[in-house]
């Protein structure tokens, strides 16, 4: 396994994959990975193991324009010694791992990329700029690596929508594949930020998991009222920790469209701060 700092230097390493008939498989991180991002390497690997089908980048990119003022950036988790490590158990060809100078060496990017109405609402509400800061990086990384293929994981739900919007919009000729969330043994959902949670708020997490069980046993059973469904969420997530609800709303799974009614597919999605940790999930109940 290979890692480069510099976008021609990967440009280089793409080149020659390509050459030897390979596609470029791109798994986008911040790093400080768990097996939420390994397991998206693996995916890959499982169906190249000759290693002659597929050249799988990952990158490790802390990108400052999706943070906003007063949030973690500078205390965001990194460990590029740790991670090439397990990158490289995981089945990864190249690691990415660019300085913010070699991504905007300008020091800021004037030129942004916004994928309207899906990036309102739910975390877009209470992080304004966040996936603005997100499509623009990933269109960079695009266009930096012209993978064949990218994954996302289903733990940013709104994020992987957007993306994969955003795809289809400007017509990039990428494949992106949604890998489902990979969970703790309690069903709390790996994070990086799950670093950041003390020992009483790690005991508390796995409610938010339950909560959402708890949600979608309700829609099978034949709940068609939103409110009903996100209040006994919220009242279990209020009985079994101190979280603090930032949102718990149920979407359309397709569109993430508001819905009156639940008479379709949809996705129960949630952030909620420990202590000063936010945390998010979610889970998909087929209708």
């Amino acid at each position: 396994m290979k890692i480069t700092k510099q976008i021609a230097e990967l440009r280089e390493y793409v080149k020659q994959a390509r050459k030897q008939g390979k596609s470029i498989v791109l798994i986008p991180t911040m790093g400080f990975l768990h097996q939420g991002h390994l397991s998206m390497a693996e995916h890959a690997r499982r169906q190249d193991e000759a290693r002659d089908k597929f050249y799988i980048v990952m990158s490790i990119f802390v990108n400052p324009l999706q943070f906003g003022p007063n949030e973690d950036y500078d205390k965001y988790p990194r460990d590029l010694g740790r991670d090439a490590e397990l990158a490289q158990g995981a089945g990864v060809d190249l690691i990415f791992a660019p300085t913010v100078e070699e991504m905007y060496p300008d020091g800021k990017s004037l030129t942004t990329v916004n994928v309207a109405e899906l990036s309102e609402g739910l975390c877009g509400a209470g992080r304004p700029g966040h996936f603005q800061g997100v499509t623009t990086v990933v269109s960079k990384l695009f266009n930096i690596v012209q993978p064949d293929i990218a994954y996302f994981g289903q733990k940013d739900y709104q994020q992987a929508m957007i993306v994969k919007k955003m795809v289809q919009d400007l017509n990039f000729p990428i494949e992106i594949i949604v890998a489902p969330i990979v969970r703790e043994k309690d069903g709390l959902a790996m994070s990086s930020r799950n670093s950041y949670l003390s020992p009483e708020e790690r005991r508390q997490a796995p409610v938010l998991y339950r909560s959402l069980q708890e949600g979608a046993a309700l829609i099978k059973q034949g709940e068609t009222r939103p409110e009903i469904v996100i209040e006994r969420i919220s009242e279990r997530i209020r009985q079994e920790s101190k979280g603090q609800i930032e949102y718990v709303e149920i979407r359309r799974a397709d569109n993430l469209a508001p819905l009156d009614k639940i008479n379709c597919s949809v996705v129960i999605a949630l952030a909620v701060r420990l202590g000063s940790t936010r945390l998010i999930d979610n889970i998909v109940v087929e209708v």
